[in-house]
């Protein structure tokens, strides 16, 4: 896992790169200062992965590079790194195309293993955050419409819909399902298209405003 690291602190930037670089399947290809730098070093080394902080100060902030990064280079995946437990923090970043967000303070394991999750498709959300996400996002919750696009989605489409909000990998959905890694790229393309939706954190939205999550 190719890796960048964005933080306007140098000495967090050469603690995490020690954590990631010790692990066998992580290198960290370069890091940044601000959101501006950050969106360079995305462009130039197309990593697999940013650790991106919210605030940087005095240069372009994360949140503001968060939706800069995903539009203009979807293939790496955005984990927010950040002292700010707040909910508001959250969904912005989420809704702008973070797969993740893990707090600064939490245990070199649980960064570690919220890497690997984001990597593998997946979204991480803090744990004490992750509550916090759910009530909102049920909160928000709609009765079906008679026009509703959920119901132009085939059997399959059904299938794969929940598991991808969980945050199971392609892979993972194959082998569940006896299919290969590209039918379920292409039923995950036609998901997005039919219920017009442009990311995974939208998905996510989407499934539990509709109760999909234990379908």
């Amino acid at each position: 896992m190719r890796i960048v690291i964005a933080d306007d602190h140098a000495v967090v930037r050469s603690g995490f790169s020690m954590i990631i670089n010790y692990q066998e399947d992580m290198e960290v290809v370069s890091t940044a200062a601000d959101g501006m730098e950050a969106y360079q070093e995305v462009a130039k080394h197309h990593p697999d992965i940013i650790l991106l902080d919210l605030s940087m100060p005095p240069g372009e902030s994360g949140l503001i590079a968060t939706g800069k990064i995903h539009d203009d280079f979807p293939e790496t995946k955005i984990l927010i790194l950040t002292m700010h437990d707040d909910d508001e923090y959250l969904f912005h970043v989420l809704r702008n195309g973070a797969s993740g967000y893990v707090l600064k303070n939490a245990p070199d394991e649980e960064l570690i293993s919220a890497i690997r999750i984001v990597y593998q498709d997946g979204t991480y959300i803090e744990p004490k955050m992750a509550s916090s996400l759910v009530k909102e996002l049920v909160k928000q919750e709609g009765e079906f419409e008679q026009s509703d696009p959920l119901q132009a989605l085939t059997k399959r489409e059904l299938e794969i819909l929940p598991l991808v909000a969980k945050g199971y990998g392609n892979k993972e959905i194959a082998n569940m399902l006896y299919v290969s890694v590209k039918t379920v790229e292409a039923h995950k393309a036609k998901i997005m298209e039919k219920l017009n939706l442009n990311s995974k954190p939208e998905l996510v939205e989407y499934a539990l405003k509709k109760k999909l999550l234990d379908f």
